[in-house]
């Protein structure tokens, strides 16, 4: 038997595919696992603002024909890149242990966030970020950064940023920790909805596929963790293009969640947090994201829609 991922050809894809062919030949030693490139959207714009492109599934789209067109058989994805809507045919079959959630703080000059002097330059593409860092300091220059996590990390030591945001997830999985200043407690920094989660996509109908995934890779609380998340950003409806966050964590008396969605210059910033019980994590990320949309969230994204026309 042989399965066939399709990856991008970042260093960061291609650690997760690495790593998820790993754990299925650890186990199934007679399976041959092949890695196949595929080159997306998301990879050929890197001049823009992801958030300006406005495409839904720009990391993902090209690798999804490919599955569709049966020339691979799985995805490896950062799951926060994955759309709430799959196309038909296709779904997740697992989701790996969560690596840290978190955001990154890297500095030139071994900064925090709250030491970093007034008007520093703070690199980032993400509104969620954005949204969040005009909040606590309107003070701070944000300008957007693109690329993969070792080209960001360059620029950063090049000086065109005092400090950058990025995936705690990205920067630990492709061994730069001794590059982090700070670890951002979701306290301040709300993470993206699945972050630091792997999501392994496949074709419905692949049923021994889909068994040999799950059985290698799939961890219950991360699962949980983003039925939550997903349905919170299938109700806001939102990609890139809204600054929201939702981060649910699982706990032993139930599932605590923190949530928010903002207006791009902070000054409206709805959250949601508590705990809630681990039945029908959907429906509860559900409940969440009509809560804030019902207290000013869908005013903010009309007006998003406007701005972005």
């Amino acid at each position: 038997m042989k399965i066939r991922i399709g990856t991008r050809k970042s260093k960061l894809a291609l650690w997760q595919s690495e790593w998820v062919k790993a754990q299925i030949q650890k186990k199934y030693p007679e399976i041959e696992v092949e890695l196949v490139k595929i080159v997306t959207k998301g990879d050929k714009i890197l001049d823009a603002p992801l958030a300006k492109i406005g495409d839904k599934g720009l990391f993902t789209k090209e690798i999804e024909d490919a599955m569709l067109k049966g020339e691979v058989d799985i995805a490896v994805h950062s799951l926060k890149d994955v759309p709430s809507i799959l196309p038909e045919g296709l779904k997740l079959l697992a989701f790996s242990h969560r690596e840290d959630p978190r955001d990154a703080f890297l500095s030139n000059g071994k900064f925090t966030f709250k030491t970093l002097p007034e008007g520093a330059k703070v690199g980032t593409s993400s509104l969620r970020r954005k949204a969040q860092l005009k909040r606590l300091r309107p003070d701070l220059k944000i300008e957007d950064l693109r690329g993969n996590v070792d080209t960001r990390i360059r620029k950063l030591k090049e000086g065109q940023y005092d400090a950058i945001i990025l995936a705690a997830a990205g920067v630990k999985r492709l061994g730069f920790d001794a590059e982090i200043d700070e670890i951002l407690s979701p306290d301040i920094m709300i993470p993206s909805v699945s972050q630091g989660i792997l999501g392994i996509e496949g074709r419905e109908n692949d049923l021994k596929i889909e068994k040999i995934v799950r059985d290698v890779i799939n961890d219950e609380n991360s699962e949980l963790a983003a039925a939550v998340e997903r349905a919170f950003l299938k109700t806001v409806e939102g990609g890139c293009q809204v600054p929201m966050g939702c981060y649910a964590e699982v706990k032993e008396k139930g599932i605590y969640v923190r949530a928010f969605i903002a207006s791009l210059d902070g000054k409206t910033f709805l959250k949601e947090e508590g705990l809630f019980p681990k039945e029908n994590p959907r429906e509860t990320g559900k409940k969440i994201a009509e809560r804030l949309l019902n207290q000013g969230g869908k005013e903010i994204l009309e007006n998003l829609k406007e701005e972005t026309k």
